[in-house]
């Protein structure tokens, strides 16, 4: 475990996640820019970074202000700077390693984990160009939750039957920062992105199944650099989310249900992956 000084600044920065996770965009933003001048003081945050930063704000601002071609422009300009926040393609961005080939228990693959600024961003410029991002709360039918729960519960024992995973006990000594890091940053950003983003627009067009499908699809492609394997169980766990997402309305639930999904994989199983 590597803790470094500037671990404070992704502290300003979860909390402005939680407050426009439960729709309080204001002071969200507020507290992000304490974040980011923070970042830019510990020098995790350099000035081309924070002009990137801002210039993918603006232009995600615009997405519901402008109609036409504009519109269209603005999208896809917004698309293709998430794109590079989320790969850590753009300049400026200094992510914090706090975990560095560390191992959840002895049959667990060695384990990398940072501390990231960029992807986390995402969250927030998606925001400003979908309002309705977060979703809208529909009364919960939990006798129907409850599919999609057990479908994703039954995913990590059967990844162990495919050799993937083994079962193993254990809570490493950084399970907080995992914690910290997977809730928040992680699961909050792909969440917003994949379900909030894609799936709700494609569901505008074509309906809720085929958004659902392709936002599950595509959920899975992401995590391609994990093989064929981790694809299809990655797609079938995007799916649970999505289901969870179009079930409740309520995009936090998604995000609790995939980080719930990860903690479980953390707990109870090899993590990452097992040692073959």
């Amino acid at each position: 475990m590597v803790l470094d000084s500037a671990i404070w600044v992704w502290v300003p920065l979860a909390i402005a996640i939680v407050f426009a996770l439960i729709g309080n965009n204001r002071p969200a933003f507020a507290v992000l820019c304490v974040a980011l001048l923070g970042a830019l003081f510990e020098e995790r945050l350099s000035v081309l970074g924070l002009a990137f930063t801002v210039f993918g704000f603006a232009v995600a601002s615009q997405v519901p202000r402008v109609q036409g071609y504009k519109q269209y422009l603005a999208l896809a300009v917004t698309i293709v700077w998430s794109l590079g926040m989320a790969l850590h393609w753009l300049p400026g961005f200094a992510n914090l390693l706090v975990l560095d080939k560390v191992q959840a228990g002895a049959g667990s693959y060695p384990f990398t984990m940072y501390l990231n600024l960029d992807k986390p961003l995402i969250f927030f410029a998606l925001l400003l160009a979908f309002p309705r991002l977060l979703g809208k709360a529909k009364p919960v039918e939990w006798e129907t939750l409850v599919n999609p729960l057990i479908a994703l519960a039954s995913l990590l024992p059967i990844a162990v039957i495919f050799g993937g995973l083994g079962f193993e006990l254990s809570l490493p000594n950084w399970w907080w920062l995992f914690l910290f890091n997977n809730l928040l940053l992680t699961c909050v950003a792909e969440e917003a992105i994949f379900r909030g983003f894609v799936q709700q627009e494609i569901t505008k067009q074509f309906g809720w199944k085929i958004g659902l499908i392709i936002a599950s699809i595509l959920f899975g492609i992401a995590h391609l650099a994990g093989g064929w394997l981790l694809v299809a169980f990655a797609t079938i766990a995007g799916a649970c989310y999505g289901m969870t997402f179009y079930l409740t309305g309520r995009l936090w639930a998604a995000v609790l249900v995939h980080f719930m999904f990860n903690f479980t994989h953390l707990l109870f199983f090899t993590y990452p992956i097992a040692i073959r």
